[in-house]
């Protein structure tokens, strides 16, 4: 096999795409984001946003948002489709306008949590109802939302709080969030990075207690980074295969905190080099295992280590995950189903999962049998299963391939290009 590096072409970070979408939506003024996202999330945000009155243009590879500097006024029914994002931050943004507007999604998403981010704008003054045990369809009868102080439990997903986050600098007075339990912190620091580059006035005075201010937003021009969670399956396809990958325009600066993920690497014998704008890694040998870590603030990576974990020398243990199961699918349960139909033994629990070797036989290629991979409906188990597959060659297939169009519908494509011997369909 030629040792010869190679450059991955991922696209770019839903997590900041559609922040970027809802802050130009709500700036004052035309906002250009560059190499933004192209997937079926995005493009569910993009149209919700147009639902609720937003101009979005196309020019290239950018799209412009020209936002009125306030909430929609003229209410609407959105269709979120998949989109979790657009699900828990467009009903805050909706709720500092006027109107009535009605959210809804498909089946996977109605199955998705909403209570505490109903609760909490509740709690600022909107008129809001939910269907069943407090998810989609729901309905938000806005006419502004007051300022004051706001405690909000942060167990279930750190986008509740990021919605409400975003909404609070188009408020007539500030707002105090208090937030305990917080899970997956990296993608609060996010959002209020963005906030801050469009213009908002926002600090964070004691851990867990962020302070905005009114004022809004301006509009801004922004050069959308790669998705760091997606480049997680082509760096740790770099660890199992012993061959070099480099991501450019993911370096030390990045706002995605699930570039973390190749610390973990590096705990599996991986060399990992994080530079100014590009970040490599590259396999080094067999994947080291006997350790524990805590990836309850990358949770979307913990699929990428537990789907490569059977080629490891011993068991890896994955903790402080049990937000997961509230995602797409139940993924702890989804990673464990589809391990054991590979022949791998997992113990799991209500946060943690742990991946022994090969069903106890060593590790290796021969550490898999062949398996049908249920994805489902979730395109990081479809993604994560995938890297497995190049090293099981022709042993494990996908039922549901086309789901990872939600954030890369490229995906199959790039894995073949990179490593055309043995890839996964």
């Amino acid at each position: 096999m030629s040792a010869t590096p190679l450059t991955a072409r991922i696209p770019g970070s839903k997590s900041i795409t559609n922040r970027a979408l809802l802050l130009a939506a709500a700036a004052s003024g035309t906002s250009t984001l560059r190499a933004p996202l192209v997937s079926d999330d995005t493009v569910a945000f993009r149209d919700a946003l147009t639902a609720l009155g937003v101009r979005v243009s196309e020019h290239g590879t950018s799209w412009e948002i020209t936002g009125a500097g306030r909430g929609p006024t003229a209410g609407a029914r959105v269709w979120c489709a998949d989109a979790g994002t657009a699900a828990r931050f467009l009903p805050p943004f909706a709720a500092t306008g006027r109107g009535t507007y009605v959210f809804d999604g498909s089946e996977q998403l109605r199955a998705r949590p909403l209570r505490p981010l109903a609760d909490a704008l509740s709690a600022l003054g909107a008129k809001v109802s939910t269907e069943g045990a407090g998810g989609l369809p729901l309905r938000v009868e806005a006419d502004g939302l007051r300022g004051g102080e706001l405690a909000v439990d942060g167990r279930l997903s750190s986008q509740f709080l990021s919605g409400l986050l975003m909404a609070a600098p188009l408020l007539a007075d500030p707002l105090t969030v208090t937030v305990r339990d917080l899970v997956s912190r990296p993608y609060i620091d996010m959002t209020l990075a963005l906030m801050r580059r469009f213009g908002a006035r926002v600090d964070e005075d004691a851990p867990g207690v962020i302070a905005t201010a009114g004022g809004g937003y301006t509009a801004a021009h922004l050069v959308i980074e790669p998705d760091a969670s997606t480049a997680s399956y082509f760096f740790a396809a770099a660890a199992v295969t012993g061959r070099t990958v480099t991501v450019p325009g993911l370096g030390r600066d990045s706002l995605q905190g699930d570039l973390g993920f190749v610390e973990t690497l590096r705990r599996a014998g991986a060399r990992v080099e994080i530079g100014a704008d590009s970040t490599t890694v590259t396999g080094t040998g067999p994947l080291r295992g006997g350790f524990e870590v805590d990836m309850g603030t990358i949770s979307d990576t913990f699929m990428t280590l537990a789907a490569i974990a059977p080629l490891a020398d011993s068991p890896i243990t994955i903790r402080g995950i049990g937000h997961a199961r509230l995602k797409e699918s139940d993924r702890i349960a989804a990673v464990a189903g589809n391990l054991a139909a590979c022949g791998v033994v997992t113990q799991t629990g209500r946060d943690w999962l742990t991946v022994y070797p090969g069903a106890g036989t060593g590790a290796g290629t021969g550490a898999v049998r062949p398996a049908r991979i249920a994805c489902h409906r979730d395109h990081r188990i479809a993604m994560a299963f995938s890297v497995l597959g190049l090293r099981a060659p022709g042993r494990l297939t996908l039922d549901d391939p086309a789901c990872v169009g939600k954030t890369f519908p490229g995906f199959h494509a790039e894995l073949t290009r990179l490593f055309p011997q043995e890839v996964l369909t």
